[in-house]
């Protein structure tokens, strides 16, 4: 849920315990629940906000047992709203604002990006391809939209960055122009149709190879005019087929 949101989600508890606050005690404080009458609505909502915030001057104090009931319910409804809204709220604002230090680049490692590899997208071929990228000590980085692989991928001590992959102002501050090869592999393959198309305009002289999970997302992938197109099904099925005619040649020539 967006800040903004949340925001209005616990406004609009708080307002609702002001004012389940302020009408109860202004109508217990009319019949001798408290030590002084409340006769108006502003004695009422005064005692209701010095009350949620725990500040009792102890001019107004419950003296039934209606009255402390009401005042305990008072207490801990707007404790726990008041406390959940700040938790929350200064955590999300704060994830927010990691994940923007996450998804920029420092001058140190733009310097870094020319003739690099991008792996934009972290499926299950990616996830090999980085493996490998890695134990030759290639130059390369990973762009992901999932802030929990981001986060698992800098834990490996990968360099990897979160980005919507289909906004070309995110994209662009990777410098797909001075990489050498781009490798796709985003599951959605309708998403990737359009990240295709963004790179397209970034990158100019890269080489963009693009993972295909179905034949009609390679067809899409081949008509982008895109430097490969690799299919894992395909390959796969070609492979067995061939396993199973070397299978069925040796019984025959037994």
């Amino acid at each position: 849920m967006h800040i903004n949101s949340k925001l209005l989600l616990y406004a609009s508890a708080i307002s609702a315990v002001l004012i389940y606050g302020t009408i109860g005690s202004y109508v217990l404080g009319q019949y001798g629940n408290f030590n002084v009458p409340i006769t108006n609505l502003i004695t009422a909502l005064y005692f209701t906000i010095t009350t949620i915030s725990t500040v009792g001057y102890g001019d107004i104090v419950p003296v039934t047992n209606i009255g402390r009931v009401f005042t305990i319910i008072l207490i801990i409804s707007g404790l726990t709203i008041f406390l959940s809204a700040v938790t929350v709220l200064s955590s999300d604002f704060l994830s927010e604002r990691v994940e923007k230090l996450y998804s920029g680049l420092s001058r140190v490692e733009k310097r870094h990006l020319k003739n690099h590899i991008i792996l934009v997208g972290y499926g299950p071929t990616n996830v090999l391809i980085a493996e490998k990228l890695k134990s030759q000590k290639r130059n390369f980085i990973i762009i992901t939209s999932d802030k929990t692989n981001a986060d698992m991928l800098r834990d490996k001590s990968y360099i990897a960055y979160l980005a919507d992959y289909t906004q070309k102002s995110d994209m662009e501050k990777f410098r797909f122009n001075l990489a050498s090869d781009i490798i796709l592999d985003i599951n959605d393959s309708t998403k990737a149709v359009y990240v295709v198309l963004v790179i397209k305009k970034l990158a100019q002289n890269a080489n963009i190879s693009v993972i295909a999970y179905s034949q009609d997302a390679a067809t899409h992938f081949t008509d982008l005019e895109v430097s490969h197109v690799i299919n894992p099904t395909t390959i796969a099925s070609e492979m067995m087929v061939e396993t199973l005619d070397k299978d069925q040649d040796a019984r025959n020539r037994k």
